[in-house]
């Protein structure tokens, strides 16, 4: 995601224990003793304390010198509550000559900054800079307190603004940063104050947080503000008291299980083209969503185009969901409401000052949206605000209470150092320079199931396929890359995968945290991920992946930046960089949470975000036959489809976020590839690609999408005739999907069956997009 052409708008405690117990058939490894439980005594420290830490930035300019874990103690931070630990902490984040203000971005100076328990002073702004994980200790969560004399925006600043409201980077543009572990206490500030400023991108997340707010009567105190960017994923968020629990206004995100106690307004939505939130608890508040409602025109205000929500619980609350803001005729905005439960609630849907729209009580909303709702290939819309038919759920995603499975970022709080095996001590160099295949496939026939495989920091080449036996953990630092290179990934006539997840046929346990798997152009025949394993009976979303993305291009020493690929495609077959991103096979099932496969539209480390033109057939295909969950997820920019589900079934897609390639329709899909019937979908883009496509398949719930384009052959002039792309989403006849708020940018119809354009995006404006609140087949 890079537009700097778009306009600004608006200026629960707990990690969850890895499953580590499996079966695996075909591909596995020679443990001996199984790694069931973890090790650590209940005082012990978080096992990220402790254990050794020789992580490299590999492309940094000193990467013998520069530190990639940082322990904010060994800085200066003392924890104790009483001293001001702003400055040491911020040493610890600066320290190695990072990208901060007047750098657009890079890759090449990761850091984790950890925090110890203890309670840690601050007053004034933390200021983080790019590729920045914060974390805390998962057992024992640090405070980060507000002094009472707190100055700034927020304790923790992931965008500062500059004089003139210039800030440090593009938000569309800054990606690469996690928060996670901590409680935020701003009961300290008798005046208004914030826990953290979140104006972030793509490759990012908030996880396991707690904020302490104020519940006097008339405090002014907020846990998160969020005035603009391109997410996202956030999760596992717990916010006591305050005025508003968080402010949002993001183009879009995916928010999961998100608790709100004793605030004035839990959630204050004041801008976005959409959003997704799963399991959201509200106790006690006076409004659950306070959304901003805008206009219909492109040019007008943009308020809050569409909202989701999914398993909800609000209990003792006088409003779950208030439009606000001048209207006429009908209320402007999308909003879909499933299985939402209301106790003592007295409205569940109105207006400020106005109706109710839906009453409220101690009650189920079970399917409810208000908006156009489209049949099969009738493409006049109903408007509705009201009841519509069951939202379809198969039962092979739903956890025992019915709703939506949800599976928390895994953190191994109950294990030890001892208890992982870094592949750096086991013979790895991680230095972007030596191929490290043979020695990362040692480490997974001798460890995989009776370790936890930690990657540390680095860039490892690997020439040969790499192979993750079902069974397996791995944990990256500050996404450590897996890079696949060389003659095996150069023949897209015979595609290869850089990583097989599971052997074909295999089940049992897999979670991977916090990697980044890529390769080096060329690499036309490459797969980057082929995930093959399925969970194990019994065990939902044993099988999964957190935090983790697929960054093709555009980063340091990839072979495919600006020198090589610039936007004249003068690069020519030099700038195949891969053939597939994530291919999800037949026999398999997968919980993915935050994963982004991003074809890079620009360049992150050459200065100046300059963008380039690569080539990949396609980011995400799915023949799957479930469980499927794919919660914010994304795929940008590959020149056949960004979504492909082919014969799949069983998936769960909340909220996807496509843009389809700058450069098309300069070459015209599927050039410069020629089509593979085995992965290419039977109808191609007809002249641009595919956000979606699907073929033949059944028991799909989208719940949420978000399909932009933005440019026709690198020129925004399409955009005022808002005709950039003709299609964008296309099902076939006999596919049984369901799409329920789903939005697009700058393309003329929307919605496509068997090719043929069906909803023409004329009917559907919603400020600066257009949305369609439902479409299903019957």
């Amino acid at each position: 995601m890079f537009y700097r052409t778009l306009c600004n708008a608006f200026v629960v405690v707990g990690a969850l224990l890895g499953l580590l117990a499996s079966t695996a058939s075909g591909l596995g490894s020679t443990c001996s003793s199984p790694l069931t439980h973890g090790s650590a005594a209940p005082g012990d420290p978080f096992w990220l304390q402790n254990i050794q830490h020789q992580g490299i930035a590999a492309f940094n300019g000193n990467p013998g010198g520069y530190p990639v874990f940082r322990n904010v103690k060994n800085y200066g931070a003392k924890g104790d509550g009483n001293t001001d630990d702003t400055a040491a902490i911020q040493a610890a984040i600066n320290a190695g000559g990072r990208c901060g203000q007047g750098c657009d971005s890079t890759t090449t100076q990761p850091a984790l900054v950890y925090f110890p328990p203890g309670t840690y002073k601050v007053s004034s702004p933390l200021v983080v800079l790019y590729q920045t994980q914060l974390i805390g200790d998962a057992k024992n969560l640090p405070t980060l307190l507000a002094a009472p004399n707190f100055s700034g925006i927020a304790l923790i600043d992931a965008d500062p603004y500059l004089a003139g409201g210039a800030q440090y980077y593009v938000n569309q543009n800054n990606f690469f940063r996690s928060v996670r572990n901590f409680v935020i206490d701003l009961r300290q500030v008798s005046g208004s104050a914030t826990g953290i400023h979140w104006q972030v991108s793509q490759a990012t997340s908030l996880i396991n947080i707690v904020f302490q707010m104020s519940t006097a009567a008339g405090n002014q105190h907020q846990g998160i503000f969020m005035e603009n960017g391109s997410g996202g994923f956030l999760g596992d968020l717990v916010f006591n008291g305050g005025n508003i629990g968080a402010t949002f206004g993001n183009q879009q995100f995916t928010v999961r299980n998100l608790t709100f106690n004793n605030a004035n307004t839990a959630i204050n939505a004041i801008w976005n083209w959409g959003w997704t939130f799963q399991r959201i608890t509200i106790n006690n508040c006076q409004v659950g969503f306070d959304l901003t409602q805008g206009g219909t025109s492109n040019t007008g205000a943009q308020g809050v185009g569409a909202e989701a929500i999914i398993d909800a619980v609000v209990t003792n609350t006088q409003t779950f969901v208030r439009w606000s803001g001048a209207s006429s005729g009908h209320l402007q905005g999308s909003l879909v409401l499933n299985n939402i439960q209301l106790t003592n609630v007295p409205v569940a849907v109105g207006v400020k000052g106005g109706p109710t729209v839906l009453a409220g009580g101690t009650t189920t909303i079970n399917s409810w949206a208000q908006g156009n709702v489209y049949h099969g290939t009738n493409g006049n819309p109903t408007f509705t605000q009201g009841n519509i038919a069951n939202i379809n759920r198969p039962g092979v995603l739903l956890d025992s209470t019915g709703r939506i499975v949800s599976k928390s970022h895994p953190q191994y709080t109950g294990y030890a150092p001892s208890d992982f095996v870094s592949v750096r001590s086991q013979g790895a160099k991680g230095d972007g320079h030596t191929d490290d295949t043979q020695a990362i496939k040692n480490v997974f026939a001798k460890y995989a199931g009776c370790k936890i495989i930690f990657f540390d920091a680095g860039t490892y080449i690997v020439t040969d396929t790499i192979q993750i036996p079902a069974g397996t953990q791995i944990v990256g630092e500050v996404w450590s890359v897996i890079m696949g290179t060389g003659s095996k990934f150069t023949d897209y006539n015979n595609p290869q995968p850089v990583i097989q997840v599971g052997a074909p046929g295999s089940s049992g346990v897999v979670e991977i945290t916090d990697m980044i798997f890529t390769t080096r152009g060329p690499a036309a025949g490459a797969i980057i991920v082929e995930w093959n394993v399925h969970d194990p009976s019994g065990q939902q979303a044993a099988a999964g992946a957190w935090d983790t993305h697929l960054i093709i291009g555009g980063t340091a020493q990839s072979g495919l930046q600006v020198g090589q690929c610039p936007t004249s495609g003068a690069g020519g077959n030099n700038c195949f960089a891969d053939f597939l991103g994530l291919h999800l096979t037949s026999g398999s099932s997968a919980y993915l949470e935050g994963m982004w496969v991003w074809l890079a539209d620009h360049d992150l480390d050459s200065g100046g975000s300059q963008q380039i033109s690569l080539w990949s057939n396609g980011g995400i295909m799915s023949e799957s036959q479930g469980p499927v969950w794919l919660i914010g997820t994304a795929s940008e920019h590959h020149i056949n489809y960004q979504y492909f589900l082919k014969n799949a079934a069983n998936h769960y897609i909340g909220l996807a976020q496509t843009e389809t390639p700058y450069f098309q329709p300069n070459p015209n899909p599927p050039a410069p590839f020629i089509t593979n019937s085995n992965f290419d979908p039977s109808q191609l883009g007809q002249g641009d690609a595919w956000a979606m496509t699907v073929q033949n398949s059944h028991g799909i719930l989208v719940f949420g999408a978000g399909f932009y384009s933005f440019f026709s052959a690198y020129n925004t002039g399409c955009q005022s005739p808002q005709n950039c792309q003709n299609q964008i989403v296309n099902v076939d006849s006999s596919s049984d999907i369901a799409f329920y708020s789903l939005t697009t940018v700058d393309t003329t119809w929307q919605f496509s069956v068997n090719a043929q354009g069906v909803i023409n995006r004329s009917n559907n404006p919603n400020g600066f997009a257009d949305t369609i609140t439902a479409w299903t087949r019957n």
